[in-house]
């Protein structure tokens, strides 16, 4: 594994066995971020951090943790008395049990880390966990403190390490009361059977073949204002109207996605010969692209062939065509006329 920063170092506690591991975070976000900027001359707008009690800026390593109690009174909080919370979980995840993985709300799912073997003798126990993960077909699930409170995590296997997700407390979950409809809705059968053609005609998909196209836009007007040009304009909206009739656009969108499989993905480009003008084109034309500029020339030079060979055969074929023209001729004088009686 490449060298990466660990954010929380402790153990794994899997019963009377101790795993000393590191904590790497899984993601990453590729979210364009902006500053805050003064509109009249682009200057950053800066947060400073200032003691109220001074009225000055303080450094960051100045700077610790205080709760402020509901009269006011701050009480100092060190990182020392966190590493001592009188809880097993302060720096260790404590395993406490193994389920299916169907059990768990993909509601309670947050974030995600790798847990990472700390040092050598760290690595048989570790093997030995993931191992009995997969051979098990279960999660882990285990407690642990992280950033000043005791979370929920879930151990699974991901290729050859284990990852932990963050999950949120039950309790943290809220029920989706007033969300669904309120009033009284009738599918039918034919309607379920549309949506399920629609279903099986649009397929899978290859989560590795989405990207975040909105980043890419965004990149595109970032890259040309920089370089002093107008950004790309959005594509006009299509023409949307109000879907009176639900049979109808489940049909229609079962035929559109069945089409749009269908459809051949490439083949060979088709090459046409460009009509000629009796004008000089205009500015706004497009140009021949390199193949159709190829195929034109390898054609007209074709042509020219085809013209040298009937030119060569021509003047055969004149000459004979005049002689016999004149033979013709010339025995229309010497024969002499009947005279009638």
């Amino acid at each position: 594994m490449r060298h990466v920063r660990s954010i929380w170092n402790g153990a794994i506690s899997f019963g009377l066995v101790s795993i000393p591991i590191k904590l790497v975070n899984a993601t990453e976000s590729h979210s364009i971020s902006f500053r805050q900027i003064h509109l009249e001359d682009n200057g950053r707008i800066r947060y400073r951090k200032v003691c109220e009690l001074e009225d000055r800026e303080v450094a960051q390593a100045d700077i610790g943790k205080g709760y402020e109690d509901a009269d006011g009174t701050i009480i100092p909080i060190t990182d020392e008395d966190l590493s001592h919370l009188p809880i097993p979980t302060a720096r260790t995840i404590e395993i406490v049990a193994f389920v299916p993985a169907d059990r768990i709300d993909p509601l309670q799912m947050d974030a995600a880390y790798y847990l990472a073997a700390s040092g050598v003798p760290a690595a048989k126990p570790y093997v030995l966990l993931r191992e009995a993960l997969k051979r098990s077909n279960k999660v882990a699930i285990a407690k642990y403190a992280l950033r000043g409170r005791e979370r929920l995590g879930m151990l699974r296997v991901v290729g050859d390490a284990i990852a932990m997700h963050g999950l949120l407390w039950p309790d943290e979950v809220r029920a989706p009361e007033g969300v669904a409809p309120d009033t009284d809705v009738t599918v039918r059968d034919k309607e379920l059977d549309l949506a399920d053609a629609l279903m099986d005609t649009l397929g899978e998909v290859d989560l590795d073949d989405l990207h975040d196209e909105y980043r890419e836009a965004l990149e595109e007007v970032i890259a040309a204002k920089a370089s002093g040009e107008a950004p790309p304009q959005a594509p006009a909206p299509a023409a949307g109207g109000k879907v009176l009739d639900l049979m109808a656009a489940l049909e229609s969108s079962v035929r559109a996605a069945r089409e749009s499989r269908e459809a051949p993905s490439g083949g060979e480009a088709e090459v046409r010969r460009l009509p000629r003008k009796t004008k000089a084109p205009s500015a706004t034309a497009s140009a021949p692209t390199a193949k159709e500029t190829a195929a034109s020339k390898k054609t007209a030079g074709a042509n020219k062939t085809t013209a040298k060979s009937a030119a060569k055969k021509t003047p055969a074929k004149q000459t004979t065509d005049k002689q016999t023209t004149a033979k013709q001729t010339t025995a229309k004088k010497t024969t002499p006329r009947k005279r009638s009686a």
